[in-house]
């Protein structure tokens, strides 16, 4: 008997305040949500600028008790978070103000859910690498105040954290892990460098990539139950919206927001596109390129991005290098959708559609956007494929969201092909 496919799809967004100027309304926001007692994350970058002190005498103002964690690191790892967990444990706030990249919201995720729930981080942390425990109820109120344009996390139900033990990255996904606000304010990316810009952004347009060319939800089983929903069901009519929109302000903002930090309305379309790829593959999902990405930047930490405060591979390098290959190798599974990916970046229409199309509006945007080449570029050889191989396989919940499963010998190819991209 054929077992039933699924005819329900999800969709929940965080709600999100945008607009130059909009991070002047901290303090009101926070005070609306509730909150009384307030820990503010940030990383130690971040707390040197005058933004933040600006944010917590705006929350002071507000009449509420603030708290400050200036130590979230870039690429949190379980140590990291274990030391904001235990920060947030002594100071005992009644909800989480977050403030800088992907990094420091995460941070606040992993607070607010241990110090709700109790229990260990990695009691959370996704099956097979973790026991995948599911927190029962909601969380404190959690206000994120993005400062780069990029990971979006702002918007999904994602914190992902480094195990350099295990060489690998890997995440806790859950609905509840979603902030209850975000502010969004093209203003606060003037102090992120040129390279960091780069970096956030591809992120982004691989987040809506891997999103709309997602398996559709209708093509899983059905589950047992409402509660054996993956947080990740593949493309739908809804997510599809929220992805197209991050494509297409990827292709037309991204060379600009690199280019100059005062052209705010593209570093403005970028933060936009960042929390609108969020909402997308936080109800699609993303995929291969994630998969391979975990273990990118898990196994080794010597590449040197221009912005970023130490050696390692930041995120959206990590997830773009095997996009050109991962997309040829999908290509087949959604060819029309392939195409119209590479419409998007390219900013019109294509001369000679191919299943090369779009792996070059990647490497054309890669290149242009100073990305790094390829693995090689990153400091793998070819000695590192199994080592890469294993830990992409696994990311079984990322790759079962992919419209087209490769086998290990397809992903090693996927990674092969991979170091060199021009």
């Amino acid at each position: 008997m054929t077992q039933p496919t699924e005819t329900v799809f999800t969709m929940e967004a965080t709600p999100v305040k945008f607009g130059r100027g909009a991070a002047g309304e901290a303090g009101w926001e926070a005070a609306r949500l509730g909150m009384r007692r307030v820990l503010l994350i940030t990383d130690p970058q971040v707390a040197r600028l005058p933004l933040a002190a600006d944010i917590t005498a705006q929350l002071r103002a507000a009449g509420l008790d603030v708290g400050v964690f200036d130590r979230s690191r870039v690429e949190p790892t379980l140590e990291s978070l274990e030391e904001a967990v235990a920060f947030a444990r002594d100071f005992a706030p009644d909800g989480f103000v977050s403030l800088g990249g992907g990094s420091s919201i995460d941070t606040a995720k992993v607070a607010n859910l241990l110090l709700t729930h109790g229990g260990e981080i990695l009691e959370y942390v996704n099956a097979p690498i973790g026991a995948g425990r599911k927190p029962p109820t909601p969380l404190r109120p959690h206000l994120a105040i993005p400062t780069t344009a990029g990971s979006g996390s702002e918007a999904t139900t994602v914190a992902v954290l480094d195990l350099p033990e295990l060489k690998v990255k890997t995440g806790i996904s859950h609905r509840y892990l979603r902030p209850s606000q975000a502010i969004v304010d093209p203003e606060l990316t003037r102090s992120a460098p040129s390279g960091v810009i780069a970096a956030a952004g591809l992120d982004v347009v691989c987040h809506a990539a891997e999103s709309y060319l997602s398996r559709p939800y209708s093509s899983r089983p059905r589950p047992g139950s409402p509660d054996e929903r993956p947080p990740y069901q593949g493309s739908n009519p809804v997510a599809d919206v929220w992805s197209a929109q991050a494509i297409r302000y990827g292709g037309e903002s991204l060379r600009r927001a690199v280019a100059s930090e005062d052209d705010l309305e593209a570093r403005g379309a970028m933060m936009l596109g960042a929390t609108m790829a969020g909402v997308g593959f936080g109800s699609a999902g993303v995929h291969i390129p994630h998969a391979c990405a975990y273990p990118i930047a898990g196994l080794k930490h010597e590449y040197r991005a221009e912005g970023y405060p130490r050696a390692f591979v930041p995120h959206g390098f990590s997830v773009i290098v095997t996009a050109p290959a991962a997309f040829r190798f999908t290509f087949d599974a959604l060819p029309e959708r392939h195409l119209q990916v590479a419409e998007w970046l390219s900013g019109g229409p294509l001369e000679n559609p191919s299943p090369d199309s779009l792996p070059h509006a990647l490497t054309d945007l890669m290149r242009d956007v100073g990305a790094p080449s390829g693995l090689s570029e990153l400091g793998y050889s070819e000695d590192d494929l199994p080592a890469l191989v294993a830990g992409a396989m696994k990311q079984q919940r990322l790759l079962a969201v992919a419209p087209k499963m490769p086998s290990e010998q397809e992903l090693e190819e996927i990674l092969r092909a991979s170091f060199h991209n021009w």
